[in-house]
């Protein structure tokens, strides 16, 4: 019994941290919903307002947002999910009918004894209409 303990409290604690990954999933999500949503909203068209008001002002108000909304603010969380929150981005690519907003989260890896977790950055893509009427999709030859 005394044996078991330890390798019980070792598969408990990777189970845990394994949950809180689903976790930070899904607030990767909600995040990246809210970025796109917001850039959406607040952004500009008239080319005037991109490098003054969207890329200094609103872009980096977003990403310390979607910081906030991670966790990166709780040193307990910060810690226990692993998250680099100073190399979280928020990136913005304009087109004439959308805009694309890209989260990229990168994780620490994970130092779990006899298990070493090293994870990819978590990428969330969302395509965000302009503010006016997007143009009309027509297939060519009809």
């Amino acid at each position: 019994m005394v044996l078991l303990l330890p390798i019980f409290m070792f598969f408990f604690f990777g189970f845990v941290k394994i949950f809180a990954l689903l976790v930070l999933v899904q607030k990767i999500e909600v995040a990246a919903f809210y970025a796109g949503r917001r850039w959406q909203l607040e952004s500009h068209r008239n080319v005037a307002y991109e490098g003054s008001f969207d890329d200094r002002r609103l872009r980096p108000d977003i990403e310390k947002k979607v910081k906030e909304s991670l966790g990166c603010n709780i040193p307990s969380i910060r810690g226990f999910l692993g998250l680099a929150c100073n190399r979280i981005k928020v990136t913005v690519q304009r087109t004439q009918v959308w805009n694309i907003v890209r989260l990229r989260v990168p994780v620490l890896p994970w130092n779990i004894p006899l298990m070493k977790f090293k994870f990819k950055d978590f990428v969330v893509i969302k395509y965000v209409p302009n503010r006016d009427r997007p143009i009309g999709f027509n297939l060519p030859g009809l």
